[in-house]
């Protein structure tokens, strides 16, 4: 795969172009070019940073040392958010008798901040298929504010999303947002020798470790999370099985707490909603809890290989791996 990969960048040409001319020769300059992708993916360089790209929900990203790599298991976060917009925005259009045009309901003037987001792969995916939603992303790093802008305006969607150089969600003033959806690291410090070496070796490492035990940023998101939701509004965020159960401890104070696994088996993505005191929270658990079991969709790349027998974590896997970083600095312009 990797060489087909490095291939088609060489080529400047996609996979159908490639099979269709098996008796294509490379020039000199070609080869030359495809001997340096070589060597560096020889050095552990991974495929995505060699070729500048990469796939997530059907979009094709840019991505840079800047970011880190988007994993197909993030879509099922994405999967959660359109779950729960969906059931909330058919409600509404079955009360206004109203039918949506195009993409998945949403509620009227929903509004969605995506933290720490990267190359930006959450927020757009999510203003790809929620197209009547206001959508902010937010990340510490100006470098991949740059990436996300950039990808953004490759997919027409700028004027969909507004980033913001932001410290989590602590400018975000309280009450604004209805869900907050978030893939952090949340990598220990003492499970570092389990992470892949390519990882660890060009990969932000604050986008992979939280600290020592792994939850340090979800501790901080949380509360934060809790300030900027509206009453009866989502937190949506990645996690792994190795903190799932401390994730849960944390989510106590929080209604309807869920964790959904993935195809493996393994904790993979937490909800919780924000209690609406005006709402008695018994009534809202039975009209909103079918929403947190939805049916899963393989992502793109389970959809291309076959299930493993054997259950790992995530970060001992080559297609798993969380984001960015959600270290961030303030922000402005809510």
């Amino acid at each position: 795969m990797n060489a087909e990969l490095l291939i088609m960048f060489t080529l400047d040409c996609d996979r159908a172009y490639l099979y269709a001319h098996p008796e294509r020769d490379l020039t000199p300059g070609e080869i030359q070019r495809y001997d340096e992708a070589l060597a560096r993916r020889a050095a552990g360089v991974p495929a995505q940073y060699i070729t500048g790209h990469q796939e997530f929900w059907g979009l094709d990203l840019i991505v840079s040392p800047a970011v880190l790599i988007p994993r197909p298991e993030t879509e099922h976060v994405v999967e959660a958010v359109l779950g729960l917009v969906s059931s909330a925005g058919s409600k509404e259009s079955q009360e206004q008798d109203q039918r949506p045009r195009t993409g998945v309901s949403a509620p009227h003037g929903l509004r969605i901040i995506d933290v720490g987001t990267g190359s930006g792969a959450i927020a757009l995916a999510l203003a790809k298929e929620i197209q009547t939603a206001e959508i902010h992303a937010t990340d510490i790093s100006a470098a991949a504010l740059e990436v996300a802008r950039a990808n953004a305006a490759r997919h027409e969607l700028t004027s969909r999303i507004e980033f913001h150089l932001a410290d989590l969600l602590g400018a975000v003033p309280a009450a604004s947002f209805d869900i907050v959806v978030s893939n952090p690291p949340y990598v220990g410090d003492s499970e570092e020798e389990s992470v892949q070496l390519e990882v660890r070796k060009f990969e932000p490492r604050n986008a992979v470790f939280a600290g020592p035990t792994g939850v340090e940023v979800v501790e901080r998101l949380i509360p934060q999370a809790r300030e900027a939701l509206r009453p009866g509004g989502w937190l949506v965020f990645e996690i792994s099985g190795t903190i799932a159960d401390r994730v849960r401890s944390l989510l106590s104070s929080w209604d309807e707490v869920a964790i959904r696994n993935d195809l493996q088996g393994i904790a993979r993505v937490a909800i919780a909603r924000k209690i609406n005191p005006s709402k008695s929270s018994q009534v809202e658990s039975r009209a909103r809890r079918p929403f947190l079991h939805l049916p899963h969709t393989k992502t793109s790349r389970e959809r291309q290989a076959a299930p493993r027998t054997e259950f790992q974590p995530w970060y001992r896997d080559q297609r798993s791996l969380p984001k960015r970083p959600r270290e961030f600095q303030v922000a402005s312009g809510w």
